[in-house]
């Protein structure tokens, strides 16, 4: 149940970061958005995948930022119709940045940390538990 609620999590906040953007720095405000997007996918993918190793699903959700970043430079009508739909825009955007690569690898190798923080927790407190367990 952890994946779907972190991947809820990260909407949550990826939403609020674009309505309260004026409280962040400018720095941090235009690069939130696309590591956010991209913990979203690594946990959304997680959801199906949480017995696969952190760095395969990391690499997979990756992949999948990238061709979406790469997807934009990419244009027809049909497809920047869509893009101009509100949820066509979270999802494809509009247009190719490097720094959109930048920000989707820092925010997938963000969420394959704190990933591997929560399972070496879990395990911890499985196996104490085990210790005291007396029957």
């Amino acid at each position: 149940m952890k994946y779907p609620s972190l991947t809820l999590i990260v909407i949550i906040l990826g939403l609020l970061s674009r309505k309260f953007s004026f409280v962040l720095p400018e720095i941090v405000n235009t690069y939130l958005g696309d590591a956010l997007w991209a913990m979203m996918i690594y946990f959304g993918a997680r959801i199906f995948t949480k017995n696969y190793p952190i760095w395969k699903i990391g690499i997979a959700s990756l992949a999948f930022c990238f061709l979406i970043e790469c997807s934009q430079l990419y244009h027809a009508p049909w497809i920047d119709a869509i893009r101009h739909t509100t949820l066509g825009a979270l999802i494809l955007g509009f247009g190719f940045l490097w720094s959109d690569i930048l920000a989707y690898t820092l925010g997938t190798v963000f969420a394959m940390l704190f990933d591997n923080l929560l399972r070496k927790n879990i395990r911890y407190k499985t196996k104490k538990h085990l210790k005291d367990f007396k029957p």
